[in-house]
C-alpha cells in the first residue's frame, strides 16, 4: 500500500493513526496469540489463512500487517514524539537563522543628528563597510550595517571621499551619511598658489593659509619631497594649483604634493621629448617656463615672449629681461631702472647671456606649453605697455621697442 506523504490514513474501523512506521512483525504481539502447530486457525490471526504462502509458513511476515491496538497507539507515541522533535529542531533553527540575519535585515541605527562633536578620518580607498567600521567605533552610527544599508539605499557609495570629517556622536547613519557628502564637514584647509610665485612666496603662503611653521617649510629636505633628478631645488617645481590640507599634513607632506603635481604637468605635456625636440634640457626648458611666467601678459601672449627668448638665444644676445634681475633682489616692481640692470648675479640676464641658472618662479601648464610650442615670428624684443591692462605688444624693431617702453613708464606715472 502507498499513500501520499504526510496523509493521514484511516485503519477499518474509521480511526486516525497517523503516519505508520514499520516495525517486524510478531513484535508486540501477545504470546497467545502466536498460532500453535496443527491447531485451528484463529479468525483474529494477522495472515490470511486462504494465502497458500501463509499456509507453507512462508508468506511475507509483513505484507498487509495490522497492528493491534496496543500497537497502533505505540506508534502514534512513536509519530508525536518525532513531530514534536522535528518542530522543536524546525523552530531552534529559525531562531537561529534570525538571530544571524536580524543585524543585516533590521540593522541597529540611532535616531536623530546626535550631539557632541567627533573628527573622524576616512582612509583613502575606504569601503562602505570600513568606514562604516570607522563610524561605528568613533560612536558615530550604531552599527557598521545601518551604515551599509543607508549607502546601498541612495547609491552614493561611489561619491565617498577621503579626508576628515567633523560628525556628531549618536547620529542615525543617514545623518551621518548627509556629511560625509557635504564639503561643509570636512576638517581641510585649502591653499591656493597663483602661477607665478616664487618659492620664497609660496612658503609664506602656505604657513599663512595651511597653519605650518615657515621655518618648517624652509627646512624640508629636499630629498623627500620627490623632485625630478634634473631639478636643482624647490624653484619652478612647486605646481600652482589649489590644494587642500588635512589636519596632520606636514610641511614635507605638502610640499610634496606640489612637486607631484608637476609632475602630472610634465607628463601631461611631454617636457622630455619636447625639450629634446627645442634642443633644450628638461631643466632649460623649465627655466623658460618660468621666464615666460613671470613676463606674465595674457595666455596668448606666452607662446610669442617664448620666440622671443628663443630668437635671442639664438643669436646669442643677452636676454634682458627685466624680472630675472628683480629676481636676483628679491623684489618685486614694475618700475626696472638702470642700476637693477647692473646688478651682480648669474640671474641678471642684462649681464649674462644665455638662461639664468635655473627657474625664477613657478610656471603653471600653460607656459610650459608655451616654452616647448614657441609662436613662429621675428620678434626680438616685447614689452607689457599697459600692466593694468595686461597689454603686451611684440616688435623685431629697436626704434618701436624705444617707444613702447616710453609708453610703459608714461602708464607707470599716471598710476
Amino acid at each position: 500500500m502507498s499513500g501520499t506523504p504526510n496523509e493521514p490514513r484511516e485503519d477499518e474501523q474509521g480511526c486516525d493513526v497517523g503516519d505508520v512506521i514499520p516495525f517486524q512483525a510478531g513484535d508486540d504481539l501477545p504470546e497467545e496469540a502466536e498460532p500453535q502447530g496443527g491447531e485451528q486457525a484463529d479468525p483474529n490471526e494477522l495472515s490470511d489463512p486462504k494465502d497458500p504462502k501463509d499456509a507453507q509458513g512462508g508468506g511475507d511476515a509483513e505484507a498487509d500487517v495490522i497492528p493491534p491496538p496496543a500497537a497502533r497507539k505505540q506508534a502514534v507515541r512513536k509519530v508525536a514524539l518525532v513531530s514534536a522533535g522535528l518542530i522543536a529542531a524546525l523552530v531552534a533553527l529559525g531562531v537561529g537563522a534570525f538571530a544571524v540575519l536580524n543585524p543585516y535585515l533590521s540593522p541597529e541605527d540611532f535616531e536623530g543628528p546626535g550631539n557632541g562633536a567627533v573628527t573622524v578620518r576616512i582612509a583613502p580607498g575606504s569601503s562602505a563597510g570600513a568606514i562604516g567600521s570607522t563610524l561605528e567605533e568613533a560612536g558615530v552610527v550604531a552599527s557598521t550595517q545601518s551604515f551599509i544599508r543607508a549607502t546601498q539605499d541612495r547609491g552614493v557609495a561611489d561619491r565617498l571621499r577621503p579626508g576628515h570629517y567633523r560628525l556628531r556622536k549618536g547620529m542615525a547613519a543617514s545623518a551621518a551619511l548627509d556629511l560625509l557628502l557635504s564639503p561643509a564637514s570636512r576638517v581641510v584647509r585649502r591653499v591656493t598658489i597663483p602661477e607665478g610665485l616664487r618659492t620664497s612666496e609660496v612658503l609664506s603662503r602656505v604657513a599663512g593659509q595651511a597653519g605650518l611653521p615657515l621655518k618648517d617649510l624652509q627646512n624640508v629636505d629636499k630629498a623627500l619631497v620627490g623632485l625630478p633628478k634634473y631639478a636643482p631645488g624647490l624653484e619652478g617645481f612647486l605646481f600652482p594649483a589649489t590644494y587642500e590640507i588635512e589636519p596632520g599634513d606636514t610641511a614635507v607632506d605638502v610640499l610634496a604634493a606640489m612637486v607631484e603635481r608637476f609632475g602630472v604637468a610634465a607628463r601631461k605635456v611631454r617636457l622630455a621629448e619636447g625639450a629634446e625636440r627645442v634642443r633644450l634640457t628638461p631643466l632649460e626648458a623649465v627655466t623658460v617656463a618660468s621666464l615666460i611666467q613671470a613676463e606674465g601678459g595674457t595666455d596668448e601672449d606666452y607662446p610669442k615672449i617664448s620666440r622671443v627668448i628663443y630668437n635671442r638665444l639664438a643669436k646669442g644676445t643677452p636676454l634682458e629681461i627685466d624680472s630675472t634681475v628683480l629676481y636676483a633682489q628679491n623684489r618685486r616692481t614694475l618700475r626696472v631702472t638702470e642700476k637693477d640692470t647692473k646688478v651682480d648675479s648669474p640671474y641678471n640676464t642684462y649681464r649674462h647671456k644665455g638662461l639664468p641658472p635655473g627657474p625664477i618662479a613657478n610656471p603653471g601648464e600653460k607656459a610650459l606649453m608655451a616654452a616647448l610650442h614657441p609662436a613662429k615670428g621675428d620678434w626680438y624684443w616685447f614689452v607689457t605697455t599697459d600692466p593694468a591692462r595686461r597689454i603686451t605688444k611684440f616688435t623685431n624693431k629697436e626704434s618701436e621697442f624705444v617707444r613702447y617702453r616710453e609708453e610703459l613708464n608714461k602708464n607707470l606715472r599716471a598710476n
